[in-house]
């Protein structure tokens, strides 16, 4: 069963910059694509970012793109969430999820098999 650890999170002024982590307990971590995903609260869950095993592609949702960036260690199995230029709307438990496919990456939650429990990431105005 592979798990996912995620950290990094926190408090943190608009404008800011926080970084993510997330482990996978697996060796063959470079075989999976694996996503970011947040849920704010009484709000559904929603894709944020995406990455393909090797990490030459990524994908990115509309309100992120230019202020995020996911990238990956294989060597270290993990995959971070660099978030810069963070707005207060940008608060939400983050999550990273694991999904075994070979070729790109899906930004739709329902594809991934595994996934981590979250970090908070609060962004005060």
């Amino acid at each position: 069963q592979l798990q996912l650890v995620e950290s990094g999170g926190g408090l943190v002024q608009a404008g800011g910059s926080l970084r993510l982590s997330c482990v996978a307990s697996t060796r063959a971590f470079s075989t999976y694509a694996m996503g970011w995903f947040r849920q704010a609260p009484g709000k559904e869950r929603e894709f944020v970012a995406a990455i393909n095993y090797s990490g030459d592609r990524t994908y990115y949702s509309d309100s992120v793109k230019g202020r995020f960036t996911i990238s990956r260690d294989n060597a270290k199995s993990t995959v971070y969430l660099q978030m810069n230029s963070l707005k207060p709307e940008d608060t939400a438990v983050y999550y990273c999820a694991a999904d075994p496919r070979r070729f790109g990456a899906s930004t739709e939650g329902r594809e991934y098999d595994y996934w981590g429990r979250g970090t908070q990431v609060t962004v005060s105005s």
